[in-house]
């Protein structure tokens, strides 16, 4: 097909940042006296969005106010701790050399706030990464489009060119309504049956084994 452009998800595709989202999320609880999660609980939860992340992490039947608190008080927390133990993936900095090395056109979407993805990018990726789109008042978030579309157009690139890259339901379903070929990875939230069973067009098990899906 010979893909130039690929649009990467930011969290459990490049960046492993599982557990800060635990760390964050088990603080805004135990700030009001909520039990507390495991790792593997936020590992199920997450990928949907903070907004889903919380609303699955907190109490049944957790009062409106409550909930829009925890958000105020999650943000506030992750948003300065958002680097403490995130890392890429193993293999994820050989991947993104070997792009950039070979004029692949690359970006980054996410749901998570512009800000945060903007901090994140310009920590582990600016060198290969230059176009970045997160969260805004002024775009839908994912599974819309539109937020890919957009990076496409910043790439001056074109969708039957392009590669959508990511683990979760909500990449899968953002894949599908851009008209995406959708590739799916096993190291992150979620494991190879649940994407085989999702639909995903291409499942790899190593960032190095997305190369052989470029060269066809």
């Amino acid at each position: 097909m010979n893909y130039n452009t690929l649009i990467f998800d930011l969290d459990s595709t490049l960046l492993d940042s599982l557990d800060d989202l635990t760390d964050s999320v088990n603080y805004t609880l135990n700030k009001l006296n909520y039990p507390l999660r495991t790792k593997e609980e936020i590992r199920s939860f997450a990928g949907n969005g903070i907004e889903k992340l919380l609303e699955l992490s907190v109490p049944e039947k957790t009062s409106y106010d409550k909930f829009a608190k925890c958000l105020f008080i999650f943000k506030e927390y992750y948003s300065k701790n958002l680097m403490n133990k995130t890392k890429p993936y193993d293999g994820i900095m050989e991947l993104l050399r070997y792009l950039s090395e070979n004029k692949y056109k690359i970006a980054v979407v996410s749901n998570k706030f512009q800000e945060g993805v903007t901090k994140l990018n310009n920590h582990y990726f600016s060198e290969y990464i230059q176009v970045a789109i997160g969260r805004s008042s002024d775009i839908r978030k994912k599974p819309y489009a539109d937020i890919v579309l957009k990076a496409i157009d910043e790439l001056d690139s074109s969708k039957d060119k392009c590669l959508y890259i990511g683990n979760c339901e909500i990449d899968f379903e953002t894949a599908k309504n851009a008209k995406l070929p959708f590739v799916g990875v096993v190291w992150g939230f979620r494991n190879k049956k649940f994407l085989e069973d999702m639909g995903a067009d291409y499942i790899v098990n190593t960032p190095h084994d997305l190369i052989s899906i470029l060269s066809c």
